[in-house]
């Protein structure tokens, strides 16, 4: 099933005003500061996630608990981002790297639920971090903008 055309429109609204900035703190804090989870676009974003998957064209594929999927492939559209969206219930998944950072935005479905320590909000890891991603607390969707769609699955 493609991913539908409101849905890459919001994904744009995100991507447009970050595209060339460095995958750093400030960007964390100018996400939370201009989109964070009390914002209309962060709202709007976490209803057409759970839509999403309700409809089974988000998270279509399922193992080790985790059900995930690429919604978008990198699209020069949304400059250059892939974009992923994963469901997680209290557990961690697999170890992998982010080459040129990765952009994580969480939407807690339990209000306790924390990616990584984190609720609402953005979460932003610079090129070369590395991590297990872990939902603690929880139910939790977590969607993920990588620069390129570029992550390495490691065994650490």
């Amino acid at each position: 099933m493609s991913t539908p055309a409101p849905f890459h429109h919001l994904m744009r609204r995100i991507t447009a005003p970050i595209a060339g900035l460095p995958l750093d703190e400030s960007l964390q804090a100018r996400l939370n500061r201009e989109m964070g989870s009390d914002s209309d676009l962060y709202r709007e974003v976490f209803a057409a996630c759970r839509q999403g998957v309700a409809e089974g064209w988000m998270c279509s594929r399922e193992g080790g608990g985790i059900r995930y999927g690429r919604v978008v492939k990198p699209d020069e559209g949304l400059d250059g981002f892939s974009v992923d969206v994963v469901d997680m219930d209290s557990l961690a998944g697999p170890h992998h790297a982010h080459p040129q950072g990765e952009i994580d935005l969480i939407m807690p479905l339990d209000e306790a639920a924390r990616f990584d320590g984190h609720g609402a909000g953005w979460l932003v890891y610079g090129p070369g971090s590395a991590h297990r991603p872990t939902v603690t607390g929880g139910q939790a969707l977590v969607l993920y903008l990588l620069p390129a769609g570029a992550i390495e699955f490691t065994r650490a």
